[in-house]
């Protein structure tokens, strides 16, 4: 009885579960899920997942990354759209493009892309020091 309720339980939280594609695998098209992805091997194609995306040391994407948050180590080429935090590690290798809302770079990352940022309402001070605010999903260049 209480093993049939956590199978049930555990099928249904599907978006928690992470795959994982380990080193020495490539993958050729396009990957969707809806729990997060750690990639250590090589993906040529479209990544895209609500979730979040780790790109290790070793993993290596080329071609689109569709994700909430991306944490990456290794290299990526194409395009990033993030929605939320686009974090690279010292080990990073981005070249491409990338829409974030934030984006966090360490030390010794290597991040040669045209960057938009997009961001909630914020206020800002003009040189008059007379408070403006800045709309919501507005885009500025970095």
């Amino acid at each position: 009885m209480f093993t049939q309720e956590k199978r049930s339980k555990s099928s249904s939280e599907g978006s928690k579960d992470q795959n994982k594609i380990a080193q020495g695998t490539k993958i050729i098209g396009d990957l969707e899920g809806k729990g997060c992805f750690r990639i250590d091997g090589i993906v040529e194609g479209t990544v895209k997942t609500p979730g979040k995306v780790v790109i290790g040391k070793d993993g290596f994407v080329k071609g689109n990354l569709e994700c909430e948050n991306a944490d990456i180590e290794g290299k990526f080429t194409g395009k990033l759209l993030i929605k939320n935090t686009l974090s690279l590690r010292s080990t990073a290798l981005v070249e491409g493009e990338a829409v974030v809302t934030k984006l966090t770079v360490e030390p010794g990352a290597t991040f040669n892309a045209t960057c938009s940022m997009k961001s909630g309402v914020k206020t800002i001070h003009n040189e008059r020091g007379e408070q403006q605010q800045t709309q919501k999903g507005k885009e500025k260049s970095a």
